[in-house]
């Protein structure tokens, strides 16, 4: 698929590489469920705005990375710069109009992600960002950094929250996985009008640590 991509680049329009990348990560999906039985289960798929909007989610596994990027198309995914290096994937993911980050400088990293995110988000590609920084154990959520809430206030965009236990059935930085249902709840969207940075991040922890912590049979 990567490889097709980056033939494909120079003559298909920005509409077809989206789809492209929306239709690995459904491949992906659905290879899971055929060769581990882990399924998923989304509730509140009307929340999803048709617009763009910086999307909230906790961590808990690669999975959600796949989901999201396809529930949320098109995306200007927020990554290590070095997973840009990966011959085929990250050559490909180069072409996706990333926002590439230094991790190991933050606030450099931080400020890339504020400038570039504004930008993308007013071209129409929404954000996904992950606030707790890193995979956190199946039952767990972090703390919650601001710089979503503050990214959505400097665009002007809807925050939408997003809760789910993948990591009961994809543990993080583990080759097994486990059979079953994941649970994926989105929130209503959230109007950043007026309110601070501090609020908003609140509201949303409150919320994913309120809907991403069951596990289903």
């Amino acid at each position: 698929m990567a490889s097709i991509f980056i033939i494909a680049f120079p003559i298909i329009s920005d509409q077809a590489r989206n789809r492209i990348a929306s239709n690995w990560c459904s491949s992906v999906l659905m290879w899971l469920e055929f060769s581990c039985r882990v399924r998923y289960h989304i509730s509140g798929h009307e929340n999803l705005p048709s617009r763009s909007a910086v999307y909230l989610s906790n961590h808990q596994s690669t999975w959600e990375t796949i989901l999201l990027y396809k529930l949320a198309a098109p995306v200007s995914p927020i990554l290590k710069k070095e997973l840009l290096q990966i011959p085929f994937w990250g050559w490909s993911m180069r072409l996706l109009d990333p926002i590439a980050i230094d991790r190991s400088k933050p606030r450099e990293a931080g400020r890339s992600m504020l400038t570039l995110g504004v930008e993308k988000l007013k071209h129409g590609r929404s954000i996904i960002i992950f606030p707790e920084g890193s995979r956190s154990p199946a039952g767990t959520v972090n703390k919650f950094s601001r710089g979503g809430a503050k990214l959505a206030m400097a665009a002007q965009a809807l925050i939408v929250p997003i809760a789910h236990n993948a990591g009961n059935y994809w543990p993080p930085r583990k080759f097994i996985k486990q059979p079953g249902l994941i649970s994926v709840k989105i929130g209503h969207p959230i109007d950043t009008s007026g309110r601070s940075a501090s609020a908003l991040t609140n509201e949303v922890e409150c919320w994913v640590r309120n809907n991403a912590t069951s596990r289903n049979s």
